[in-house]
């Protein structure tokens, strides 16, 4: 049987920026990076990424709670760096965003995760100037 699985990101996206000193100047780690921006010219425009994510979850072995994975996971972590994401944003002209990727089950019997953003989320969101994505797929049939 199919799973409904999930995961909740922090991003910063622009143009010709280098990954790396994002993260040295908000002192925190990211799960992933893409630095192709970084080196591309300024003729043929190429989006960099600097992301912190959770692992994908599974409703298999967990309760699919999306307000929890990103309020716990993801807020947590970059509430303490608030002033220095608006400041990076401004000095390297990104766009913040916070994100939910699913893949529903087809399977009839299984639920369908609940997903929403609390006002802790929000708020913050709109401290920062961030987008709020929920990106979705159907998984497979079985």
């Amino acid at each position: 049987m199919a799973s409904n699985k999930g995961r909740a990101y922090f991003a910063l996206v622009g143009y010709h920026f280098n990954p790396d000193d994002i993260t040295r100047l908000l002192d925190l780690e990211p799960t992933s990076t893409d630095d192709a921006g970084a080196t591309s010219s300024l003729d043929k425009p190429v989006i960099s990424s600097w992301e912190l994510s959770t692992d994908t979850i599974t409703s298999d072995n967990q309760e699919m709670d999306i307000y929890k994975l990103i309020d716990d996971e993801i807020l947590k972590k970059i509430e303490p760096a608030k002033d220095k994401i608006i400041e990076v944003c401004k000095s390297h002209n990104l766009s913040p965003r916070i994100g939910v990727v699913l893949t529903l089950s087809v399977d009839k019997d299984e639920r369908c995760p609940e997903v929403g953003f609390g006002s802790r989320v929000i708020k913050f969101c709109a401290e920062i100037g961030a987008f709020i994505n929920v990106d979705y797929e159907l998984s497979e049939r079985i």
